[in-house]
């Protein structure tokens, strides 16, 4: 059984799941590869203890405290390739960016493509922070969520990257790492 709760949140109302006292999920409403919850085993549960802390933990990160993916139990689903790259993602500091291609080559023998496809399949956004993945020279690519929500949580957060792509949101100025 899946239980699921909401979370409204400053970039669009967000879908949890639990399974076994584990996340498995956290998908931005709308987003590329949102789940389809009909037919399959999914109750709503906002009393769930996890989904609460998860909650709690969503709340702290959009108030700029910086929790850590490992205060929360994770098991999201997929490939065991995948699940190594988005381990690589919780490893990413807050405030900060790294490119697929750096992702690729910390993990050796593998393609910043495959790289992407994974960090594209992200199930549990924000807390594993596929967000903080760019394109080499800093361009903004490749969220479910969508660019300007990418771009909103990076600004969030105060990373310092260039965006050639748009001005930044604000009127903060440009900074590059």
């Amino acid at each position: 059984m899946v239980y699921t709760a909401y979370y409204s949140s400053p970039i669009g109302r967000l879908l949890l799941a639990e399974r076994e006292e584990a996340l498995i999920g956290l998908w931005i409403e709308g987003q590329k590869y949102f789940p389809d919850l009909t037919g399959q085993e999914w109750t709503e549960r906002p009393e769930s203890v996890l989904l609460r802390r998860t909650k709690t933990w969503l709340d702290r990160y959009f108030s700029g405290e910086k929790p850590s993916a490992a205060e929360l139990p994770l098991s999201p689903e997929g490939s065991g390739f995948r699940r190594t790259v988005w381990k690589a993602l919780c490893e990413i500091p807050y405030g900060r960016v790294v490119t697929y291609g750096e992702i690729a080559r910390n993990l050796s023998r593998t393609s910043a493509r495959a790289v992407g496809g994974a960090v594209g399949h992200n199930p549990i956004s924000i807390v594993i922070p596929c967000h903080r993945v760019i394109g080499a020279g800093g361009k903004l690519t490749g969220y479910a969520g969508g660019v300007e929500r990418k771009r909103w949580l990076l600004e969030h957060e105060g990373a310092c990257v260039a965006f050639p792509d748009a001005a930044p949101l604000g009127g903060r100025p440009q900074a590059c790492l």
